[in-house]
């Protein structure tokens, strides 16, 4: 049927009157990307940190190590992000050293799901893994409820529907590194510039087959502070001086100052005052 449909309408004001409140919409805040290219996968996203209306940090990082040739791009609460990373990093570094090979993609993908179900969404984080294998470059993204997708192109975020835009009209199959980088790098600047949740720069992290991954920060930076026209420093005098008025320090409670030393000597110790 063509056309919107608004059938949840009537069922969320009958459950609103039951006293089961419509939940709310939740803004990540972010733009995040991931695109698989022949030989390896890129990741990239946005590097501006939200309170609410504020813009907290400016250029803060975004894409998470696990292992040498897996990162991940983080979306939702920043602390969320940066442990859950963590806590797969190192729960991979010693699935590694147990089974004397190199970590999969898809179990870091699995360790994250099956963490993150637990909790139910309580753990605001919204991942986009990539990384390259035994089986080659794999892509992968990661909902707070622990559901999963997997794609040649993926986009999470408050900014995520302007870069799948971006992506959905310059992909293709046969995409090159050079190619993959500047479509992601596209895509995170139309999240950039069309997501009051995203900002500042661009980050980058681009992992080969056989190749080690390579951190691009701020690879690209479209929001250069720019030189304020004038000085807003005003010269001493611009505003004048109507009154002055001196109080001198006055005494209202009477004191006296004590001071007392201790002395020391060889058979006796005595206060001086």
């Amino acid at each position: 049927m063509p056309g919107l449909s608004f059938d949840n309408f009537q069922r969320n004001s009958f459950l609103a009157a039951k006293g089961y409140p419509v939940p709310k919409a939740t803004s990540t805040g972010t733009t995040i990307v991931g695109c698989r290219f022949d030989g390896g996968v890129v990741i990239a996203a946005d590097t501006r940190a939200t309170e609410g209306d504020i813009v907290a940090d400016k250029n803060c990082e975004k894409l998470h190590r696990i292992s040498p040739s897996i990162w991940c791009a983080g979306a939702g609460t920043a602390a969320d992000c940066e442990f859950v990373t963590q806590l797969m990093s190192s729960t991979l570094e010693l699935h590694a050293l147990s089974t004397g090979r190199a970590p999969r993609v898809v179990t870091c993908l699995t360790l994250l799901k099956q963490h993150l179900f637990k909790y139910q969404g309580h753990i605001g984080a919204y991942l986009i893994v990539a990384g390259v294998d035994a089986t080659g470059p794999r892509l992968f993204s990661i909902h707070a409820h622990g559901s999963t997708d997997v794609g040649y192109y993926l986009s999470l975020g408050s900014g995520s529907m302007a870069a799948m835009a971006v992506l959905e009209t310059n992909w293709k199959e046969t995409l090159t590194k050079d190619e993959a980088m500047t479509l992601c790098a596209s895509a995170i600047e139309a999240g950039i510039w069309n997501d009051l949740g995203s900002g500042s720069n661009v980050d980058m992290c681009v992992m080969e087959v056989d190749k080690p991954a390579v951190l691009y920060r701020n690879y690209r930076t479209p929001n250069v502070r720019a030189t304020k026209e004038k000085s807003y420093l005003f010269a001493k005098g611009t505003t004048s001086v109507l009154s002055t008025k001196i109080r001198p320090i006055v005494k209202t409670v009477p004191y006296d100052i004590f001071e007392e030393a201790v002395v020391k000597d060889d058979d006796k110790m005595e206060v001086d005052s």
